[in-house]
This record gives C-alpha cells, structure tokens and sequence, in this order.
C-alpha cells in the first residue's frame, strides 16, 4: 500500500494481481489511467504497474515476484522472490526484462524487503556479488 507524495491517492495490489488506486478520503477507485500516470508516489511497494514491468522474467509467475520496494531518493528498486533472490533495478523500470544491478540470494522465500534511507547503488556494489545467507 502507497500514498501519494500529496496524500490524495492509495495505490494497493490486489490477490488477483490487480493495481487499484482510489482517492483519499472519500476511497473512490480511480480509473483514468491518464491521471494514474501523472500521481508521484510518496513509497512504491507495489510489484505491480507500467514502472516495475522490467522486474519480471521471461520464465515468472504472477506469484514469484513477492514484494518490492524504492529507495528514498527514487531511484533504485528493490525486490524479492520465491526463489530467494533479493534482486537491485534502476526506478523506474518500464521494459520487459531488464537485467538487475545486484543480487542476493538467500535460503528461502523473500517477502517482504524494505531500503534504509543512506541505501545507494554504491553501498550495494561494496558488498560481496554473492552472499548466502
């Protein structure tokens, strides 16, 4: 769930893989994409939508990808997945599969993942390419 960098609009993704965005307070679903597009966002947590269709594989279900998360100066996405796999895109990422910046794996499935504000793509790269955790 995000809001708006205005607090006007609530992005969620649905069970059915669905993005739906309503206003606040009055909690009416928006539907004209056209100004969908134009809403800047406070956070994107979302796996869903025209930003993010680059973190999905050729080879991925709806279900693989499990959370997301942007960076607090909005340009780097984190995401993790059913394979473990804590994976860095540059944001937004609007072509189909895009290579990632970086990946973690881990142990087992990653779902949920949050950026801490001093995250960068340099503090990234320091860290070893591989870590099992």
């Amino acid at each position: 769930m995000d809001f708006s960098a205005d607090s006007s609009y609530l992005q969620v993704s649905t069970g059915s893989y669905k993005r739906q965005v309503y206003e606040v307070p009055s909690g009416k679903q928006l539907m004209d994409q056209a100004v969908i597009d134009r809403i800047t966002w406070a956070t994107w947590t979302s796996v869903l939508g025209d930003e993010v269709i680059g973190i999905w594989s050729r080879h991925a279900e709806k279900a693989d990808v499990n959370c997301a998360c942007v960076s607090h100066s909005g340009i780097n996405l984190v995401t993790g997945d059913d394979f473990g796999m804590v994976k860095l895109f540059d944001f937004p990422c609007p072509e189909k599969f895009v290579r990632t910046c970086f990946c973690i794996v881990t142990t087992k499935s990653t779902v949920d993942i949050m950026v801490l504000y001093h995250f960068s793509r340099r503090s990234m790269m320091e860290i070893p390419p591989i870590l099992n955790l």
